[in-house]
């Protein structure tokens, strides 16, 4: 299984940027399919996840600016991240959970520039 993340970036503050995040390989429908972000010296922090029944979670940093999106159909998931600040800056990671599998893609940069 592979996750192929794209959409990263640099930007202002106040900019937006689009990621996504598609899996392929020997899979079904994803059960969660999430996005992480690494921020140097900082530890891992959940971004915002969608199950496949729909039901979100976000971290409490991007609540109203970040909307997550998937199409369960097409095990893809896709973050709108608006209103960016500084703070945002780190590699995106998509991470997916197909049954008990799990499994993360390589990671994009997103950079926010003051």
């Amino acid at each position: 299984v592979q996750l192929q993340a794209s959409g990263g970036g640099s930007v202002q503050t106040g900019g937006s940027l689009r990621l996504s995040c598609a899996a392929s390989g020997s899979i079904t429908s994803f059960t969660i399919m999430s996005w992480h972000r690494q921020a140097p010296g900082k530890q891992r922090e959940l971004v915002a996840a969608i199950g496949a029944d729909g039901s979100l979670a976000y971290g409490d940093s991007v609540k109203g600016r970040f909307t997550i999106t998937g199409d369960n159909a097409k095990n893809s998931v896709q973050l709108q991240m608006n209103s960016l600040k500084p703070e945002d800056t780190a590699v995106y990671i998509c991470t997916a959970a197909f049954g008990g599998d799990y499994y993360e893609g390589q990671g994009t940069q997103v950079t926010v520039s003051s």
